[in-house]
């Protein structure tokens, strides 16, 4: 996860994006990329990437006019001193970590999928509102869509997040064949926090003899140990998990997840998508 993506609209959950990224940065010896996209007034939308570092290109302001030409200079001009405080903050909080910023000019989904692909970005960080935001530029639906269609895995956050002070860490399963796949992702969080305790979480309602021998075949399995088996009652999975992790005072989350999955409940995307808006920690959710 050296390779890091924080798109930002400048709120407060995406500045707590932002420095997360830098404190995983600077663990993985990694680079952040940080990505704006310009609400612009109505015009043709094209792919547009650029940086900051020069000034405002014809490219940017094509299709505009009069007032609204005044309006997009203004806007990246506004833009642009934003990125350059975020810039200077990095500088002293990592300065040893590589910062990059872009800009976009398309639907904010398809900015953040070609920087993916593009840049080959590992992880995307994104700030995630709280329930009660509207019509702020993280909404539920973008949080849970990139949790969706993100090839590469997405660490939600929606409060600032000390990751040097990750004690213990939820990994949530329903620990069937398909979670054997999650353990190549699950040994490379172990290693980006190898103090912290694991506990292997299984929502159920079923029996709870058989959902424990499940946790502890897996840990046998994969040579896990120490980790901490965890068993929780509760309306929904994704509930249970939001709960599990408040009790064990996690500080982090992980969530694999298939999106067209036919064989399990629990790895339909729709759980990761829930839990990594609801959380109040972190919550890193990945493909299998």
């Amino acid at each position: 996860m050296k390779n890091i993506l924080v798109p930002t609209d400048f709120s407060a959950e995406a500045h707590h994006a932002f420095r997360t990224a830098l404190q995983l940065a600077r663990r993985t010896g990694g680079s952040v990329t940080l990505l704006h996209v310009l609400a612009l007034p109505d015009q043709p939308r094209t792919a547009n990437f650029s940086s900051f570092g020069g000034p405002v290109g014809s490219a940017e302001l094509s299709g505009t006019h009069g007032i609204d030409r005044i309006f997009v200079i203004k806007l990246m001009e506004a833009t642009r001193q934003r990125m350059h405080l975020l810039l200077a903050e990095a500088a002293q909080l990592a300065p040893d970590v590589p910062v990059h910023d872009l800009t976009d000019q398309v639907d904010v989904d398809d900015a953040i999928l070609k920087v993916i692909e593009q840049r080959h970005i590992d992880l995307v960080v994104l700030g995630t509102q709280q329930h009660d935001a509207i019509e702020r530029f993280f909404a539920s639906s973008n949080t849970e869509q990139l949790v969706r269609l993100a090839p590469c895995p997405v660490l939600a956050v929606k409060q600032a997040a000390d990751l040097d002070a990750v004690r213990d860490i939820v990994f949530a399963s329903d620990f069937g064949d398909e979670a054997d796949q999650a353990v190549p992702g699950l040994r490379q969080v172990r290693q980006l926090f190898p103090e912290a305790q694991l506990h292997l979480l299984h929502v159920t309602d079923e029996n709870a003899g058989q959902a424990r021998q499940q946790i502890d075949d897996f840990i046998e399995r994969h040579q896990l140990a120490p980790a901490e088996a965890v068993l929780m009652e509760a309306g929904s999975i994704s509930s249970g998990i939001t709960d599990a992790a408040r009790k064990l005072a996690a500080g982090l989350i992980v969530v694999p997840t298939h999106a067209r999955s036919a064989f399990s409940r629990f790895f339909q995307g729709s759980v990761a998508e829930k839990v990594a808006f609801q959380s109040a920690q972190p919550v890193l959710t990945f493909h299998l």
